[in-house]
Order: structure tokens, then sequence, then C-alpha cells
């Protein structure tokens, strides 16, 4: 027996004898590496005469074959067994008792959608829902958004096909049309639920939930929008008073368009919301433009309205004290077990919103 024969023996028993990955491991790297036995065999050819090199390399490659194909059976062998001990180690019985109960929590996201939809069903608002993917006509055009705006980009839109013709919606604006396009005014609607923009940092993430309120009937002014959300903000902050500003802003589909800021103070290193010295952005707003009504089949000239988008997240850190938008979405229990709120307490206006 040559040392090489002798080598290749011993290597088999190895493999033979071989109880884990871990060990076949070791095993591969001594036989096919750069300086394992195949290779330092193969080295051997220059100093042979011509005309043994064939049959030499043609032995070698033969053993290699044969090497490969036993631990190519054994790493199967080793794999299948070690995942049938991980399944049985690993295995439950449902049929027995919990022992370790947990309660669950309502998650801040929502809880606020809750409270949202109870302030506004207390003035006569409905709740409308729509799908994530949406076409481009809902999503944008239907919304008097020009060809060129910016939000149309792809790196700002998340895209589904290759002519940009269905997305995930950026916005929940869309289910305002679909609203508007299956029925007939006068519509009073909120329209709470999940949209998707390519950003992602401390205040933004590629998924966020937000609300679009609708209300379309005959002689609508702003004083009306700043009525309702005067009594919203209210509401929802449990506060007695509200200092609000509107600022003249633009949106394609509402006309005039406004951002709305509201008074607070730093009390402790906590924001008051409420009344103070300094102001802070709260959701965007304004009169439906003539352009949405005509492409959603409602006379603008009989019939006018306002629109109001507000982020359901930003909302929830603002009112319960949350830093990071990123941990909405971490799914640890230790932060919803301290954010959450118990699932019987039901948010009313009578009761109280967020008890």
């Amino acid at each position: 027996m040559t040392e090489f024969e002798k080598k290749i023996f011993e290597v088999k028993e190895k493999i033979k004898n071989s109880k884990n990955l871990s060990e076949l491991t070791k095993i591969s790297s001594e036989i096919f590496s750069k300086n394992g036995i195949i290779n330092l065999e193969f080295k051997k050819l220059g100093s042979l005469p011509p005309d043994e090199r064939k049959n030499f390399a043609a032995n070698i490659n033969s053993v290699k074959k044969d090497l490969s194909e036993i631990f190519s059976k054994k790493s199967n062998e080793v794999l299948d067994k070690e995942i049938i001990d991980k399944v049985n180690n690993e295995k439950i019985d449902i049929t027995l008792p919990e022992k370790d109960f947990k309660i669950g929590k309502v998650h801040p996201v929502s809880q606020v959608i809750d409270e949202i939809s109870s302030i506004f069903s207390e003035i006569g608002f409905t709740v409308e829902e729509g799908p994530d993917v949406e076409n481009d006509y809902n999503n944008f055009t239907a919304l008097n958004t020009p060809e060129n705006h910016p939000a149309k980009d792809m790196h700002d839109t998340f895209y589904l096909d290759q002519d940009m013709k269905t997305l995930l919606r950026t916005h929940t604006s869309p289910v305002q049309v679909r609203t508007m396009l299956k029925d007939k005014p006068p519509f009073k609607i909120i329209a709470p639920g999940r949209t998707y923009r390519s950003d992602s940092d401390q205040t933004h993430t590629p998924m966020f939930h937000q609300l679009e309120g609708l209300h379309i009937d005959k002689n609508i002014n702003m004083g009306h929008l700043k009525g309702c959300l005067n009594y919203f903000i209210k509401e929802f902050f449990e506060v007695d008073k509200i200092k609000m500003r509107f600022r003249p802003s633009h949106f394609p589909f509402t006309e005039p368009s406004a951002e709305v800021d509201i008074g607070y103070r730093l009390e402790n290193n906590k924001i008051i919301i409420g009344e103070g010295n300094k102001w802070l952005e709260i959701l965007g707003c304004g009169m439906v433009h003539p352009n949405v009504l005509k492409n959603c089949k409602v006379d603008h000239k009989k019939f006018q309205g306002f629109a109001f988008g507000i982020g359901i997240d930003r909302l929830a850190m603002l009112k319960y004290g949350i830093n990071d938008l990123r941990s909405f979405f971490e799914c640890d229990y230790r932060w919803l077990n301290h954010y959450g709120f118990d699932p019987l307490d039901v948010p009313t206006n009578y009761r109280g919103l967020s008890r």
C-alpha cells in the first residue's frame, strides 16, 4: 500500500466515524483544500515521466470523485440526523396548558386609530377603506398630480411594474377618489390605513399609517374645516383649549392649501400640547381642488368641500411620548408591554380615549 493509498484509507475511516458537520468540515479541508491530500498528490505530476502522468492524474481524479461521493453521502446523513434530533428536542405538546401566560396589549397605532375614529364618529364621519396596492390614476392623476411631480419619482414611490402603473399607495387619499366614484355626494368620511414611501430614519419608515378626512357638500368652506380640526385636536389630546394656526402651503389636490400648527410648551423635557410659545406642525389640509371633483364625477359647481391628511404614527409619538418611529415596527414585546393598551379599554368620548 502506497503512502497516498494509506492516507485515503484513513480519511475514509474518519468520514465513516464522523458524528457532526463540524468534524466533516475539518475532514473536507484535510482532503480538498489547497494543501490537502489530493492537491499534494497532484503536485507530484511534474516529477514524473510524461508517459506516466496521464494514468497518474486519472487515478487521482478517480480517488477524488470517490471521496466526494462518500463525503456528500455522509454529510447528508449527518445533516438529516441533526434536523431530526432538533425537531424531536424542540417538540411542543400544544394540548398542554400554558405555563407562562401573558396578556396581549393593543399596539399604540391601533389604539390611536380607534381614538381618532371615535372622535370623528361623534360629528358624523364614517370610516372607509381601500386597497394598499393602487393604480396610478387613483393615487396621482385623479388627485390633480402633474406627470412631472417629484412624488411620482421611483426613489419616492414603490412601483410594482415596469410601466409604473401599479404601486403601493403613497397616501390614503385614493380612498376618497374611490368613495366619490362609487357613490353620490354628500360625503363625510375618514380613511385610516397603511401607506408606503421610500424613506427611512428616526421619524420616517417605508411603511407608515395615515388618515385621510373628506367632507363634500353644498356650501362647505374653510370655516367648517377649522372648526372640525379644532374639535378633533382638543378631543384627541384631551385638552380644554388649543392654540392653532393655519400656514399657507401647496398640495396638488387642494386649493387653498394649508399646514396646521398647534401651540405647545416644554415642561420637564416633555411636550405639553395646548398652549405655549412654540409651534408644532400637526397635519396638512385644504379645500378640495375643483379638478379632483371633476375627475371623481362630482359637480364642482354645486358641491365643494375640505380634505385633511394626518400622520397616525406621528400623533401617537406626540401623545404618548415615543421618540423613535422605528420602534413601532420592531415587534419587541417589552416595548409593546410598556406602550401598549388594555384591549378591554375601548376608547370613547364619554369614558375617555386613552384610559
